[in-house]
């Protein structure tokens, strides 16, 4: 059975963490907005030492129950999306500049084998400051995993990649500003198409690797957001990710795109926490303008009785809250070693269509001042939008929650 009352430790490092967002984020987001690609360099050296070899910024599915140390199951993921809620409350950009293993962690975690997850991972609770990335995304496709491009030929004991990667979140802290890794999708046999499809560990300093680009963005503008070009870059046999079974035939259609695959059942309900965070830093702001003006909203009222302005805020709360307990099921069931990737597409697509729906409306409730520079609500829109699309648009998901209800495969319903 489902508890979603959280724990009281649970409650009590929400409050941390929502005092760190408020008094260390909020302060510095409009500058870091408009300074897009200016480092916040002192601000990610704290978070990088209180963060470092946190679980919380690279989880991932497990295969068995994790338990705590007294015993009950472990609340990592659960933790993971009430961290990510709050940090996103303070401000978006800010929390995906955090040093961490990031999305290129939660790869390693969800496809590595035991020694891969030590390898790759144990940099990150020591030294300097570290950023991983994940590169899937390619200029002649953005949904259609089976349009991989980017190729990955053995050589001896190496394997040489050839492409293009863009809208690699982090890629660029990972490759140039940091000893970090991206983790490079790309196929071994294009004529198997989806099931040809690799996950392979770049690291930085790989020769043959180049940032070629960082964009400018409409939304969490703090983020790097890169493009990536491999030309013969050479990494080692075991940087493929997967066990032996994948390294002994990697060119075998059933083996290593389920393990990489997996990746989204992890980062989707994180995906999903940030948008909550996005979309209640959005209701709370409308929530105080409203008690400053005068305005109540009479809960206990039927529909008939309430104001349109009630009705809307009250829908925006509803929307949060139903995104909310699907993203704490789906982060429940990975702490479980449960199948969640249902769960995971259910609470990224309601998350994101909610936060988009929400911010949209808290500026127009608000009028000129909502539109303005002055406040923040005009950045949580245009923050909220990319949680809508990355890690699998609105689209995909509702397609992945169809495919998976229906008892549809991927052929039979696309």
């Amino acid at each position: 059975m489902i508890d979603f009352e959280l724990s009281a430790d649970m409650k009590g490092m929400r409050d941390m963490i929502n005092q760190v967002a408020e008094q260390t984020m909020r302060p510095i987001s409009r500058q870091f907005d408009e300074e897009e690609h200016t480092e916040p360099s002192d601000w990610q050296k704290m978070m990088w030492d209180v963060s470092k070899g946190s679980s919380v910024f690279g989880g991932g599915p497990t295969d068995k129950k994790e338990r705590s140390g007294n015993g009950k199951p472990s609340e990592r993921n659960v933790g993971a999306t009430v961290t990510i809620e709050e940090l996103s409350w303070g401000d978006a950009g800010l929390y995906l500049s955090i040093p961490n293993a990031g999305l290129g962690g939660a790869a390693v975690a969800a496809a590595g084998t035991t020694e891969q997850k030590k390898r790759f991972l144990q940099r990150f609770s020591e030294g300097d400051p570290k950023w991983a990335a994940m590169a899937i995304t390619e200029p002649g496709f953005g949904s259609d995993s089976a349009a991989v491009a980017t190729t990955a030929v053995r050589d001896g004991d190496q394997w040489v990649l050839n492409g293009t990667k863009i809208f690699c979140t982090s890629g660029h802290r990972a490759l140039e500003k940091s000893e970090g890794f991206v983790v490079v999708w790309a196929t071994v046999d294009k004529s198997a198409g989806r099931a040809g499809i690799k996950a392979f560990v770049v690291d930085h300093g790989t020769p043959g690797v180049t940032v070629t680009k960082v964009e400018d963005k409409l939304g969490i503008r703090c983020s790097d957001t890169a493009a990536i070009v491999l030309e013969d870059a050479r990494i080692p046999l075991d940087n493929l990710l997967g066990d032996a079974e994948v390294h002994a035939d990697p060119a075998d259609a059933s083996k290593g795109f389920k393990g990489a695959m997996a990746t989204f059942d992890a980062t989707r309900p994180a995906v999903a926490a940030s948008a909550l965070g996005i979309g209640r830093a959005a209701v709370d702001f409308v929530r105080t303008a409203l008690k400053e003006a005068g305005v109540e909203i009479h809960y206990d009222r039927p529909p008939m009785k309430q104001t349109a302005l009630e009705r809307d805020f009250i829908a925006m709360e509803a929307h949060l809250q139903a995104a909310r307990l699907l993203t704490w099921r789906a982060a429940w069931m990975m702490d479980r070693g449960m199948k969640n990737n249902l769960e995971a597409s259910m609470c990224k697509s309601k998350a994101g269509l909610a936060v988009t729906q929400v911010t949209q409306k808290a500026v127009e409730i608000l009028g000129p001042l909502g539109y303005s520079r002055k406040i923040l609500l005009e950045k949580w829109l245009r923050d909220a939008k990319i949680n809508d699309i990355f890690e699998g648009t609105q689209q995909i998901n509702l397609l992945i929650v169809a495919r998976r209800i229906l008892g549809y495969s991927s052929k039979e319903l696309n």
